[in-house]
């Protein structure tokens, strides 16, 4: 394999091309515009319909159970009121989703090609010349 699980998984944790390692993800202008694909190696990043679950699970679960939860916790052991609780859940669940947008889809990535690394067009390459 040219691109290992571990080096897809570094490039989309960094949100790079897991394929090439170029910042490709997004369009250069156009802060939460996916790339259909790679402008460099052509890696294919939206995948069609739905494409956008994974980083969406990502992006919400980041939200809910890294940064909701805890402070409804902290309000449940008497650290913080009411009125607290209810404003910092409010500005996190606005203010977060759009924060770790970018990342969401990065991480996506890097989790989809660790375990499906043969994917890759660098990987696919290499196989489709064997097979000839």
């Amino acid at each position: 394999m040219s691109v290992s699980r571990l080096k897809a998984a570094a490039n989309g944790l960094s949100c790079r091309c897991p394929n090439c390692g170029l910042r490709t993800l997004f369009e250069a202008h156009r802060l939460f515009k996916v790339n259909p694909m790679c402008a460099n190696c052509g890696l294919k990043i939206e995948k069609g319909d739905g494409a956008f679950l994974g980083p969406f699970v990502i992006n919400y679960g980041l939200t809910v159970f890294g940064l909701v939860i805890p402070v409804i916790l902290f309000y449940a052991a008497g650290k913080l009121g009411s009125t607290a609780t209810l404003s910092i859940c409010i500005a996190v669940t606005l203010v977060a989703p759009i924060l770790l947008y970018r990342l969401s889809w990065g991480w996506w990535l890097a989790l989809y090609y660790f375990f499906l690394p043969d994917n890759l067009p660098s990987n696919l390459q290499g196989r489709q010349e064997d097979d000839e």
